[in-house]
């Protein structure tokens, strides 16, 4: 099967797939306080449950250790990212921040201006994920 919109792409879709030991309270981190709209959820034998929420468009950033330090020390000083981090564009940096510190996220460094231009937090999420909330502050077309 081949993708009309963009002829030749033999992937279609990027899903992160998080165990959560507390899987309400991960549903309702992600869908509720970050806003990812629900998009489908099913339950299997033996309890089994999954949510599958829509994040907008995908990307897989891969880094080279010097890279990841770098990150680290701009967005939070030192180095604190495990080998996996995920990053979300939100709107408001700052005010997306404190909803998700408000409900339940321990906050690793409060937004900083890196100096690609954007906005980013770091914070400590259920599920066990360390993840950046970033804001563009200058579009790509502007620059």
């Amino acid at each position: 099967m081949t993708d009309n919109v963009n002829p030749g792409r033999r992937v279609r879709q990027l899903r992160l797939v998080v165990e959560a030991e507390d899987f309400a309270a991960a549903v309702a981190f992600y869908r509720d306080v970050l806003g990812l709209p629900e998009q489908e959820a099913y339950e299997g034998d033996g309890g089994a449950r999954v949510v599958i929420l829509d994040a907008g468009r995908a990307t897989l950033e891969i880094a080279n250790p010097e890279q990841k330090r770098m990150i680290d020390e701009v967005e939070v000083g030192r180095p604190v990212a495990p080998r996996i981090r995920v990053a979300f564009e939100v709107d408001d940096a700052i005010a997306r921040t404190a909803e998700a510190v408000a409900a339940g996220a321990e906050e690793v460094a409060p937004p900083t201006r890196t100096p690609w231009e954007s906005l980013n937090s770091r914070l400590e999420a259920p599920a066990g994920l360390q993840i950046t909330l970033f804001q563009e502050l200058a579009r790509k077309e502007d620059k």
